[in-house]
């Protein structure tokens, strides 16, 4: 008999509408019968009991909103009938503990990476480009045509060759399927650009803040090297981004290149300049190779965007149970996008190993809070239209299973915006909820590999770590095939357990770290930088 419905945990009173069920309908949930009393779409909940106006409800086992009104025992729950509510974390009330997944087949398991001088070990080999300051994103622009054109990176798109033959006529040579194969003069080496909006103009917190993500980006294991483009009278001058460079690694090692417009005469001797000492500097880092690594080095973001109603039983929990094995290996996974962990900060804070790091977390979260409440705004308006349409209609809702993606294992380190990664285990990371911002951030912390779950789809890449797209359903999964590399649906339909998916999930992340097989966010040049602007603009 297909499964229609299910509670995700003992103590929840409502129920997960597995497929689209209707009024009247009888719905078997673990040894309970519950008849509809509403049509409930898939992925959407309904009551298990009556319920009064004030009465909390709990999903994942967790406070997750209240009856706004009456509630029928089989009705759908709406952001008609439903507001958020949520426990607050106080202080640690818990010793840390963890029966960690078995990992004898792993342990021994290792990846092909990058070695880097300061022990780091990256997944890919970057050559990086960006500017200090907007004035100088034409300048990077200008380097990204030159660069991409002559190295040969990226060939011509389907829509590109498209409009050629629009232009030259239906009866022209021009094929849109099909290009010549163009060889890249390096095959050891990717070259990347990023521009933003930064640098200038704003708080000069916000330069200083651009800066550590920034400089995270350079030591990032990934990078080889970088070139810097600096105007010369912009609030993030080169002397910062040198300092937030050496808090991070005192003794970097890997070639930075930094230029100033300002000092460097007309745009044409700088830019030939810079062409022919980052080609140097190209064509060495070419020269790295691939050697095996243990599983211990890989720092793997853990990111969700475009979440739905099954995000939190099938594609979250699966990531959650991969980062514990990481984990238990001594790799390091990130948790961040801390406005979706609104309403399980207590159970956040008891996995924390120390005092201190709860203390830490507790303080980041209520700061955050109370700036977005001073700005009009607060952490119950977090769930998008999307989210709501497809079943996830309060932030404690959304982000109990957000959550899930962090697995069970001990925090061994809580870390602000523009901190860096240095502890094994996982670590909590200050940052918005914006799929683009925090998965930014969380590759200026050092993240190797992000794995980016979604229910809805979402193309998000980055220009230094690749990103991989787990769907919580095979519909989206048949839908968007060009962005999804893995499905997790096979747990909706029982097919699959989370530990199952989860080792799969792992497996995917070492094949991807090797080289072995190219992300298909990877695949689309997806490379997405958001930096998080925190303060006011002047």
């Amino acid at each position: 008999m297909e499964k229609k419905a299910i509670k995700v945990h003992p103590q929840d009173n409502v129920a997960v509408a597995l497929i689209d069920v209707w009024k009247d309908n009888v719905v078997q949930v673990e040894a309970d019968e519950v008849k509809l009393v509403t049509d409930t779409k898939a992925k959407h909940k309904f009551s298990m009991v009556d319920l009064v106006e004030g009465d909390k409800i709990f999903m994942y086992g967790v406070l997750v909103g209240k009856a706004m009104k009456p509630i029928k025992r089989g009705e759908v729950l709406t952001v008609n009938n439903v507001k958020h509510e949520s426990n607050q974390a106080y202080k640690k009330t818990e010793v840390t503990s963890w029966d960690a997944p078995d990992i004898s087949k792993w342990k021994n398991r290792t990846f092909n990476g990058y070695h880097r001088p300061d022990g780091q070990v990256g997944t890919k080999n970057v050559w990086l480009f960006f500017p200090l300051v907007f004035c100088e994103n034409k300048n990077i622009e200008k380097l990204k045509d030159v660069f991409e054109n002559e190295l040969s990176f990226h060939k011509s798109s389907r829509q590109r060759l498209l409009l050629r033959k629009l232009i030259h006529g239906e009866d022209s040579d021009v094929m849109i399927d099909t290009e010549p194969e163009e060889s890249a003069i390096f095959d050891n080496i990717e070259v990347k650009f990023i521009t933003h909006q930064g640098g200038c103009g704003g708080i000069r917190q916000d330069s200083a803040s651009l800066a550590r993500l920034l400089s995270g980006y350079v030591n990032n294991p990934n990078v080889a090297g970088a070139t810097v483009l600096s105007l010369g009278c912009q609030n993030l001058q080169i002397d910062i981004f040198k300092n937030a460079l050496k808090r991070i690694n005192p003794d970097i090692q890997k070639p930075v290149l930094i230029y100033e417009q300002q000092q460097m005469g007309t745009v044409e001797e700088m830019m030939d300049t810079i062409i022919k000492e980052s080609f140097d500097g190209i064509k060495k880092a070419n020269e790295i190779k691939r050697k095996p690594a243990p599983l211990s080095k890989i720092k793997l973001g853990l990111e969700c965007g475009g979440s739905d109603g099954f995000s939190g039983i099938s594609a979250n929990p699966a990531l959650g149970y991969a980062s514990d094995l990481l984990a238990a290996l001594k790799g390091s996974p990130i948790l961040s996008e801390f406005p979706e962990l609104c309403g399980i900060e207590q159970e956040l804070v008891n996995r924390c190993v120390s005092d201190e790091t709860a203390e830490r977390f507790i303080e980041l979260t209520r700061a955050y809070e109370k700036a977005a409440i001073a700005s009009g705004s607060g952490f119950d308006m977090n769930p998008s239209p999307g989210n709501i349409k497809d079943g996830l209609i309060t932030d404690a809702m959304k982000s109990a299973g957000a959550a899930k993606k962090g697995g069970t294992s001990p925090i061994e380190d809580v870390l602000d915006y523009g901190d860096y990664v240095t502890k094994p285990g996982l670590n909590l990371l200050n940052t918005p909820g914006n799929d683009v911002e925090s998965t930014t951030a969380m590759v200026g912390a050092g993240a190797s590999v992000v794995v980016f779950t979604t229910g809805l789809g979402t193309p998000t890449g980055n220009p230094v770590a690749p990103v991989i797209k787990v769907s919580s359903n095979s519909t989206l999964a048949r839908t968007m095939p060009d962005i999804i590399d893995i499905d997790s649906g096979g747990v909706i339909r029982g097919e699959k357990t989370i530990e199952e998916m989860g080792e799969e999930i792992l497996e995917f992340i070492i094949q991807v770290a090797s080289g072995e097989v190219e992300s298909k966010a990877d695949q689309l040049n997806q490379d997405d930088f958001i930096p998080w602007k925190r303060g006011v603009s002047l």
